[in-house]
């Protein structure tokens, strides 16, 4: 995969006008969060882990982004996102009954939980949850479909970009506070933002961006 705005980093705006001191706390946790489960047990996490690796799969060429934590810890918090759909239970428990179902699936389709089954096995058990044509008693009246576009996709890539490392792959500057931004129109951009490069603009690309904080 192309980087598509070389030489940026949005870390380098920490000590600019970009970020303030709320900001950089923000941030600075997001950095250290544990990769140990508070809310999840190790079963559960064994399964969310694979099932992040599949709906958010990550370049080899840099560390990680600590996804499965980030999920855990807006269970262990409860941060909820203030609604739900209504054929759904209370996010905790979405998130319990919607592993376990999953573990169910794989066992009965593949012989082994979704973690430990191969990789097209996975995807084509995740294709079939998200047509909802799951039905393990597992679910119990929690339709896969619901659960694998409300709960699993949203919480999972809500937690992917927002983490500082996604920031670099799509050049986003971060909250901008107290700066703010100012050119909100579509193909423009404030001087202090990534530039994207195009095919023969990859070195004038680097050269801004190494300036952009």
């Amino acid at each position: 995969m192309p980087d598509r705005y070389p030489g940026y980093d949005v870390l380098s705006k920490r000590h600019s006008p970009s970020w303030n001191e709320a900001t950089r706390r923000v941030i600075d946790h997001r950095l250290a969060l544990p990769r140990e489960p508070r809310f999840f047990t190790e079963a559960e996490w064994q399964t969310l882990t694979a099932l992040c690796d599949r709906i958010v799969p990550q370049p080899k060429d840099r560390p990680p982004i600590p996804v499965a934590a980030m999920v855990d810890k807006k269970m262990a918090e409860n941060a909820t996102d203030g609604y739900r759909d209504h054929r759904l239970p209370p996010m905790r428990e979405a998130w319990r009954r919607g592993l376990s179902a999953t573990d169910a699936e794989a066992t009965a389709r593949h012989g082994g939980r979704f973690h430990v089954i191969s990789v097209p096995e996975q995807n084509e058990l995740l294709t079939r949850m998200q047509a909802g044509e799951l039905h393990n008693a597992a679910w119990g009246d929690m339709p896969c479909k619901i659960f694998f576009s409300e709960r699993a996709t949203h919480d999972i890539i809500s937690a992917y970009y927002a983490h500082p490392t996604s920031w670099n792959e799509i050049g986003f500057g971060g909250p901008a506070s107290p700066r703010g931004y100012v050119r909100l129109s579509a193909d423009r951009r404030d001087s202090w933002e990534a530039v994207e490069a195009t095919p023969g603009t990859e070195e004038y690309a680097r050269r801004k961006n190494r300036d952009v904080a």
